[in-house]
Order: C-alpha cells, then structure tokens, then sequence
C-alpha cells in the first residue's frame, strides 16, 4: 500500500469533502445557479463550419471539463488535421512525439515519455505495438503509427487525474474515439476521401483512401456506422550511423607499435601515441546507408447503437487494424568495433572532447551489409456498452471488452559481406559538428573478389498483447448540484514475447559446405576455393549500391557492393535452418488488477463564485505473474501489490469567460516490461549482460496542477498551466562493472553467434563485462509550465479576418538520478561507474507550437510548426554517459478548396524542410550516433460527402 499518499490523499479529500457539501447546502438555499459548464453564447446566434468548427468543439470540451482536458476533434470523417495521430497530439501544449521513419509514433505528456501514458479506445485500455523503427515496441507505450487518422472522430487528453478515471498513469490517458451514429443526422451519411501520396525521396507515390457510411432511423432510436482507411506508402530514410562511439587499443599508431607482435597477441607497449589513441573516443562502424519504409494499413471501425428510450443506449464498437511494413537496410561501414587490435592508424585527429574526429586505417574490417525484415501488427478490439437511467436521479454503465495486438517478425535477415585486411580507409567527422563525415574506402568496394560471404542471420519473433477489460460504474445525483460515483473494474493484462535465431559466423579457417539446416566449415570445398573467413563472394552473390541524397560531403564514396538476399539466401539454405531459442527474449508478464473508486461531484456557488469539483479515491491490487528463461530453464515469479489513489479536481469560474482549475492526485504507473520478467539475455558485441527484476515496485507519484484560463472570444483561449510531480518510486539501472561472463550463471548458447565473445571463447572468463539490472531507486522530480494561446483573427479588416493563430510552449524541468558506465582511464582499462543527475529520460525542456490557419466559405489553408528541444532517451554503453536526440523542427501544411457543399479538394505537405533527425550518444561531448533524413511527403486528394 502506498501509504504516503494515502496521508496526503486523506487530507486532499477532507477539504474537497468540505467544500463539496458546503457548496450543496448552498445551492440547495438559494435558486439553482447556471451550470459552470455552459457557455455564454449571448443573444445572437453564429454558425461556425469547417477547421473554427473543430477548434470550437475541441474548446467546448476543454471549457465544460472539471479536471485539466485538452482534445482534438475531427471536422468529419477523413478530415482529421494530420495524417497521423501522433502528429494531431503535439499541437497540444505540453505533448511532443517521437518520430520513425518520417511518421510520428510515440508521444511525450509533459516530459514523461510514452510508457507513462494509458491509451484508451473506445474506453477501453490497450496497447497498440508495432515493429516499425530500429526494434519493435516491447513496453507498454502504444504505438499510434499502427492506425489510419481517419478512423477517428476525437482525441481526449486527460491530464490529471480522477478517481473514477483509468489508472497506470504518471503522464496522461488518452482516449480515442471512433464514430457515434447516434450522434449523426437521420437517414444515411456517406463520405469518401481519396489521395496521392508523394515522397520526393523515394520518388514514390502511393494511396491514401478513406470512407463512412452511416445510418440513424427516423425516430433517431438505432444507428450503425462503418468505416474503412486504406493507405500504402514508400518513403526512404537516407544518413550516416556510428552505432556509438568506443575507446581501444589499436595495433599501432602514426608508425609506432603498441604491441610486442603485430595483429593479435602480444603485450601491450605503452607510448604517447598509443596512450592517446586508446583513451580517445572513435565511431565504433562509421557508415553511411538507406532504410526503405514500405508501409501498408488497413482500418476498419464499426458500431451499432440502440436506444429504445430515453434512459437506455447499448453501443457495441468493434475496430480492426493491420499495419504491415518491410524494412529494408544497404550499409557499406568499417568495422571497427572489437577489432581495433589488428588495425593500424595513421594521421589520427583529436578534438578537445576526446575524439578521434578524423584519421585513416590499414587492416581495417571492411563490412558491407544487407538487412530485410518483413513485419505486421494486427490489431483488433470489440467492445460494449450499456447505458441505463434507473431513475431520474440514479444511473448506471457497464462496459465490457477485449483486445489484442500482435507484432509478428517472420523474417529478420541480415547477410554480411567482409574484407578484413583493407588498406587507405580514412574517415572525418570536421564537417557540420561531426554531422557529415566524410567516409572513403581505399581498397575497391565494388570488386567481388575482395569480399568474402561471412556472417548470416536471422531473427523471427513476435510480440503479443492482449486485455480484457470489465467494468461498471454507478452516479446517484444525491441532491441538485451534488452527485456520488462508484464503480468496479476488472482488468486481465497478458504480454508474451517468443524470438528465435538462425544466425552464425559462416566459417573460419577453410571453406563452406553447404549441407541443409546447416553450415560447416573446412578445409575444402565443393563450392568454391578455401577462405579465410567465409566463402569467396562472386558476381551472382552481389548487386551495386549506389547512394542518393544522405547529407554527404563531396569525396565521400557512394557506391558499394551488398550481398544479393535472394542469391544468398538460397546458397546459404538459411531458411532451412533450424531455429534455436533466443533465450533472453522468450518472457512474458500476466497482470490482473481489481479495484474500485469511489468520488464525489459538487457544483454550485461558494463566496459568490461558480465552482465544480470532484474528489475521490481509487484502489487497486495488482496480481502480476512473469516469466522467462533463466540457464535454459523457465522461471515464474508470482507477486501482488496493491495502491490507493486518491484525487481533487476543482475548477472555479472567476468570471463568464474566466476559469481556474487546480487538481492534486497520487497516480502510479506499472513497471516497464522487459524489466519485469526474470533471466537474462547477453549482448557479446558490447560485453553487457542484461537481466531482469520481477520485484520492481511501480513508479508512484504525487501530482499538482493549477491553470488558469481565459476564453475571451469564439474559438479563442489564452492559458497558463503549472505542474508538479513528486516522483516517490522510480526504478533505475544498477550496473555491476569488471564482471566474468561465467559470473553470470548464463550458458554460452544465449550469445549470438557471430559475436566477438562467442567466436573467442576466453573472452567469457576476461573480467570485462558489465552486469546490468534494474532496481527501486530513489524518485525523482519534475516541474513545468504551459502556455496557450488560440484566437481567430476576427478584429482585422476584410480578407485578413478570416485568418487565426495557435501556439503553445511548454516548459519542463526535472531531476532524476542514473547509474552509468563511464569512459576507461587506462588504456584497455574497465570502465568507470559514475552517477549522474538529469532530467528524466525522454523530457525535453523546451517544446514550441504554431498553427496559422485561414478559412473562408470556400478556401481553407494551414501551416504548422512544431519544435522538440533536445532530450537524453535513454542510457547509453561502450563508456558513453547516456545517448538521445538534439533538437528538431517539423513543418507542414495544407490548402482546401470547396468545389461544392458535397466535393472538397486538398494539397498537404508533410516535413516541408526536410527536416533532418539527430541523434547523439554521450550527454558532455554530443556525438554523432544518426544523422538522417526522411524526404518531404505530398498528398493530392478529393473528398466527397453525402
């Protein structure tokens, strides 16, 4: 039990109470007041349409909340304002996102990333997991890129907390709204939209369609409605990676020898030179490539309302997605990590962080790499409601359903072409802040017979989750202005993670057999001459890449050859081996979570002020079972806990068109999930060795939020909100450093085997391993403010009334504290446990957002800026102190124009300036990790309505 809040909680609520009631007693003396919640239209009526009319619902919602809500709504089907969810949510003050592949994915409440945020659709919890991005989702953040825009009627963003409210969240729930047919017109509704999407990066179009039909009988007593959105597209992704930065020992430097034989072996001869070289910090895999996005998704929603009466509404909501993708990777890179032993550096450049910045290498381990995965997330969800007015004081929903969204990777393949011995590589990260490097291969990358066929992978997995959800809630409106909720819910959480891999190093010391399931190496070969290290790459095993626009400078070399996937895939029979378990990745967590609130809503007049309130408490008891492999063997975990939450909102009209809110809650969010579950998963290319905690306590907090508020025209705010969170528990990485791998209890199979420490097996007894888990720390703060201001341009004359601004700014501070590996002090040396104070990962302390729009009876335009201040994601390895993103800037816009009442045409532009996404590892020296572009996307559509 969390029994600090619970004090604090008592004390909120007796003052909440007292309020409550005594507002009661008030309003019960005198002629009931004006419900706080209307709006003062005054004596003439206005008609506001299009984008105004979406500005005026979504404040509509915001104005009549009694707890802190911001909201988006939909003009009409296909009509959202973005064409991603994501995106739609960063136009909300306080909200950033986080891109993939040129499409928002994940969002950010007020500094807290998306694991603190509970998504609810249709009202019911879930989880949408995709595998677009680097690696699937494998937490509890919900991946908005899996749903088409036009599914959608409203966003809601509750930003504090009520007892009668979902709980899990630190951040924010988020509730996403399909259709309501009973809310429509009678008869029939039809709306079709259809659009071209171009990408002047790929050079690729592809199509966008969307569409509504729904019915409302004449008695407006029964309605159904469905909706579909389909959409296909192509985009690339175009940069440079260093896969993070790294110290070693090299074998020699500037002619000097830094050891007492050449390559391998030896002792180690220390010198100037070599000192300087081995602490200094160089990219670990300079490369440059491209990523391909081929996107597809499928939407279909569908509802059906009955209500006999007046007191009776039974809704059932279904929705089905399927987001598939195919990712496909062409690097050509250096392989310097874990092979600086036998390289040879000539002309190194130092700059004043520590960094080899620029420099040429002979024996270097040239690597040319081809990656495919094909992945799809199929979602589906039903649920529903019912609605039922047992009096005219006392009323009841229950509300039932189920969901599940399954990541599926079958294919995950990686072929590796290598040249271990290359002469005259050079690279040089001087140019735009390290940003540019210019990378040039010595030794021809466009020749056969330089290559050899070394490494294959392959890696399937999936990643499921499922909910099923019950729950009943209750109101008894005990007096005029006096109201009491209670309700139950029950809740079934199931996450399972199962992954394989088919990978291996193709050969040493001979040739390769290819003989079905499997590869051998020896001494000769039927297939081709003896090899060193792989087998003998000719012409019908490679194609030519050649690189487009990736931000390179001139001199760069553009062209390499990959491996042919279907060439060497079929040599190699990699589809016919048989996969083996990746140990540290078969896991899951059951939850099950049972509670009740209880909650009190007053309204009335006090001190002469209208105010509204609710106050209340929630419990819940969390059941959580997890599991995974741990030696080969699996290993369940079964604990419970349990929470008691308690929350106030107040908000109080000052005047008409005045109105201050200010809430205080105890609020938790439930462990990460790859956290949660027992055994340990080994990573042989970095020496870290990674295990789990099933006894993480959740991360609870205490929250403070005031604002005040001023609507001083139609469609217009201006805004100011304060935060606070008192994060009380907060899980951090405990990392235990200079470690064996035998220390660990793991076996050797969980290493893959093309790693450094699976193809040499003493380095698994070498006391240069860090241990890495996760364990209750000490908490953490966080404090901000919100800054809002909407307006239609209405006091200018003419043509110039019918323009109108948004802009928001968010300000964030907070402070947590994380363990870290930090840089070796001695050549070869371990690396050095160091503690650091930061903001929380995933905050940015400065976020900006404009919207200028136009509208008239016929023309509508808008553009949209949105800048995201740079933010540490996440901890970082190889003696980097934390890695995350620098700052962005996105812009998009749109133009439509009314043909008639019933056809629309548009243009839309999406990442007009091509904005660029930098990422960096190593908070001081601001590294290059990524540095990349994504193109800018045109649609060119139509939409009719009937």
């Amino acid at each position: 039990m969390n029994r600090t809040g619970l004090r604090s909680g008592a004390k909120l609520l007796l003052v909440a109470s007292t309020l409550a009631l005594a507002g009661a007693a008030q309003a019960q003396a005198q002629d009931t007041p004006e419900d706080v919640t209307a709006e003062d239209q005054g004596n003439e009526e206005i008609v506001v349409t299009g984008f105004r009319a979406s500005l005026d619902a979504a404040l509509d919602v915001k104005r009549t909340s009694v707890s802190s809500v911001d909201a988006i709504v939909a003009e009409d089907i296909a009509k959202f304002p973005d064409q991603n969810l994501a995106e739609s949510l960063q136009r909300i003050p306080g909200i950033s996102i986080q891109r993939d592949g040129g499409e928002g994915r994940a969002i950010t409440v007020r500094g807290l990333g998306s694991q603190f945020t509970r998504v609810r659709v249709n009202g019911l919890e879930t989880i949408a997991t995709a595998t677009d991005g680097a690696s699937a989702n494998r937490d509890r953040a919900f991946d908005f890129n899996v749903f088409a825009s036009e599914l959608f009627s409203s966003i809601v963003v509750h930003k504090t907390a009520e007892a009668s409210l979902d709980e899990g969240s630190l951040g924010a729930v988020v509730d996403l709204n399909t259709g309501n047919p009973l809310g429509g017109k009678e008869g029939f509704t039809l709306a079709l939209s259809g659009q071209a999407s171009y990408n002047d990066l790929s050079d690729n179009w592809g199509p966008r369609v969307a569409g509504l039909v729904s019915w409302k009988s004449p008695d407006g007593s029964f309605g159904v409605a469905v909706s579909a959105a389909y959409s296909k597209s192509d985009t690339l992704e175009l940069g440079n990676n260093t896969v993070r930065w790294a110290q070693a020992r090299f074998d020699a430097v500037d002619g000097t020898n830094c050891w007492t034989t050449p390559n391998s072996g030896g002792t180690y001869v220390s010198s100037t030179a070599c000192n300087t070289a081995a602490l200094s910090f160089h990219p670990r895999i300079p490369r440059y490539g491209e990523v391909r996005h081929d996107r597809e998704r499928l939407g279909i929603t569908g509802s059906i309302q009955w209500s006999p009466t007046d007191a009776t509404r039974i809704s059932i909501d279904g929705l089905y997605s399927k987001f598939s993708e195919v990712r496909e990777e062409k690097w050509g890179e250096v392989l310097l990590r874990s092979n600086e032993r036998s390289i040879n550096v000539v002309n190194p450049v130092y700059d004043s962080n520590n960094n080899m910045i620029a420099a040429t290498l002979n024996d270097a381990w040239v690597r040319m790499e081809h990656y495919w995965r094909e992945s799809s997330t199929e979602f589906y969800q039903l649920g529903a409601t019912w609605d039922q007015d047992l009096s005219d004081t006392f009323r009841f929903t229950v509300l039932g359903g189920f969901s599940r969204s399954s990541a599926d990777i079958p294919v995950e393949t990686t072929i590796v072409f290598d040249d271990r011995d290359a002469q005259g590589y050079s690279y040089d990260y001087r140019e735009n802040n390290g940003r540019s490097p210019k990378l040039t291969f010595g030794t021809s990358v466009t020749d056969p017979a330089n290559f050899q066929l070394a490494e294959i992978r392959d890696r399937p997995s999936n990643v499921t989750n499922k909910f099923r959800t019950g729950q009943i809630r209750t109101e008894w409106d005990v007096t005029d202005g006096f109201t009491a909720k209670a309700g139950a819910v029950y809740r079934r959480f199931d996450y399972d993670i199962v992954a394989f891999t088919r990978d291996t190093a193709v050969c040493g010391n001979g040739g390769v057999d290819r003989v079905l399931g499997t590869i051998t190496c020896s001494a000769s070969s039927a297939f081709g001459p003896a090899a060193v290290y792989g087998f003998p790459v000719t012409s019908a095993l490679a194609e030519l890449f050649t690189m487009g626009d990736a931000g390179q400078p001139a001199g760069n070399t553009n062209s390499w050859l990959i491996p042919n996937l279907a060439a060497t895939t079929a040599f190699t029979k990699l589809y016919d081996r048989v996969a083996t378990i990746d140990a540290g990745n078969n896991r899951g967590v059951t939850e099950e979570t049972k509670g009740g609130y209880l909650q009190v809503d007053a309204k009335g007049t006090l001190l002469g002020l209208d105010y509204a309130l609710n106050a209340g408490v929630r419990y819940v008891r969390t059941d959580q079972s997890s599991y995974g492999l741990n030696g080969g063997v699996s290993v369940t975990i079964d604990r419970s806990y349990e929470d008691w939450l308690p929350s106030a909102n107040l908000m109080v009209k000052l005047a008409p068109d005045l109105i201050v809110r200010a809430a205080v809650a105890d609020v938790m969010t439930r462990p990460s999930l790859g956290n949660l579950t027992p055994g340990g998963s080994a990573d042989g290319f970095n020496y870290r060795v990674t295990f789990g905690n099933p006894n993480l306590d959740p991360f609870r907090a205490t929250a403070y939020d005031a604002s005040i508020e001023w609507y001083f025209a139609p469609q217009s705010i201006a805004s100011v909100a304060v935060f606070k969170k008192d994060v009380a528990s907060f899980p951090v990485g405990v990392n235990i450093t200079n470690a064996t791998f035998t220390q660990t209890g793991l076996p050797a199979s969980v290493l893959v085997p093309s790693s450094p420490a699976a193809l040499n097996p003493a380095q698994q007894s070498q006391p240069i391993w860090t241990i890495s888990t996760t364990g209750n720390g000490a908490g953490a703060s966080l404090k901000g403010i919100e800054l809002s201001l909407q307006a239609p341009f209405s006091f200018l004359p003419g043509f110039l009334s019918n323009f109108g601004g948004i802009v928001n700014a968010t300000f964030v501070d907070s402070s947590a504290t994380y363990a870290q590996s930090g840089p070796a002090t001695t050549p070869g040396g371990s690396l050095v446990s160091v503690s650091r104070t930061i903001p929380l990962y995933g905050l940015s302390k400065r976020a900006y957002n404009g919207t200028l729009y136009y509208e008239d009876s016929k023309f509508s335009a808008r553009v949209s800026l949105s800048y995201r201040g740079p933010y540490v994601d996440a901890g970082s390895g190889t003696g980097n102190v934390f890695e995350g993103y620098n700052s962005i800037t996105n812009v998009d816009a749109s133009i439509r124009y009314k043909i008639t009442d019933n056809i629309e045409v548009s243009v839309e532009g999406v990442n007009l300036t091509d904005a660029y996404r930098d990422r960096y590892t190593d908070l001081d020296a601001n590294r290059n990790y990524e540095y990349n572009h994504f193109g800018r996307t045109f649609l060119v559509g139509a939409r009719f309505k009937l």
